[in-house]
C-alpha cells in the first residue's frame, strides 16, 4: 500500500463522507436499523452516533482498511451504549453465519467495493428471513449530460478516490443480486457537484 493510500486517502474519505449533505443522507436511513446489524464498510464510524441503541442489539462493523478501523475504534469509544464488534475484512467474504443478522447497512460503500456482486450476495446470505438491507449511496445520474461527465471523470475518481465509481446505479445492483426495493428515493444533493451528488437511498429485502 502506497503512502497516499495509507495516510492521505483515509483523511480525504473521512472528510468527504462527513459533509453536511452526506450526513443528512445517513440520518435518513441509519436510524431504521434494528436488531443485529451488519454495516458493510463502516469507514471511520460516521454512522455510529446515528444508530438507535434502544433498537439495535449489536453492530458488526466491517471494514478492510486498518487506518479507517483505527478512526472507527475512536468513534466507537465515544458511544458506550452501542455494542460494536469490528470485522477486519472486505464485504466479499463476511465472517458471519448465514441468516444471522436482522439489518444490513450500506452507506456510500457500494461505489467502492471491487466485487460488489459478491458483497451483495454475502449480504443476502447473512440476512435473516424478513431482514432488511438499508442503503444510502451516490451513483449514476439520469440526466444525459451529467452521466456523460460521470463516465469521463470516473477513471480519475477511481484512481484518487480509493476505487470510487461515479456511474454505478444502486437499485440495479440490488435487483441483479436478488433484492427487491421496497422503498427507494433519489435526488441531487445540495451544494454538491452533480457528477458526485446524485443520491439513492431506501430499503430492500431478499426477493
Amino acid at each position: 500500500m502506497g503512502l497516499y493510500s495509507r495516510y492521505i486517502l483515509p483523511t480525504l474519505i473521512d472528510c468527504a463522507c462527513s459533509t453536511r449533505p452526506i450526513r443528512r443522507q445517513r440520518e435518513k436511513v441509519v436510524p431504521l436499523a434494528a436488531g443485529d446489524v451488519l454495516e458493510v464498510g463502516c469507514g471511520a464510524g460516521a454512522n455510529f452516533p446515528l444508530y438507535n441503541a434502544q433498537s439495535v442489539r449489536k453492530v458488526f462493523a466491517l471494514e478492510p482498511a486498518e487506518k479507517m478501523i483505527e478512526r472507527a475504534e475512536q468513534a466507537a469509544g465515544r458511544i458506550p451504549d452501542l455494542d460494536i464488534e469490528f470485522l477486519r475484512t472486505g464485504g466479499e467474504a463476511v465472517p458471519l453465519e448465514a441468516a444471522s443478522v436482522d439489518t444490513v447497512v450500506f452507506t456510500f460503500t457500494l461505489c467502492t467495493i471491487p466485487d460488489w456482486r459478491a458483497s451483495l450476495a454475502e449480504a443476502r446470505r447473512v440476512l435473516k428471513p424478513g431482514g432488511r438491507l438499508i442503503y444510502s449511496e451516490h451513483g449514476g445520474a439520469p440526466d444525459p449530460g451529467v452521466a456523460r461527465w460521470q463516465r469521463r471523470l470516473e477513471p480519475i475518481q477511481k484512481r484518487f478516490g480509493g476505487g470510487c465509481h461515479l456511474t454505478r446505479v444502486p437499485p440495479d445492483m440490488l435487483s441483479t443480486t436478488g433484492f427487491e426495493i421496497v422503498e427507494g428515493q433519489t435526488m441531487y444533493l445540495p451544494k454538491t457537484p452533480k457528477v458526485m451528488g446524485y443520491a439513492y437511498w431506501g430499503q430492500a429485502r431478499a426477493a
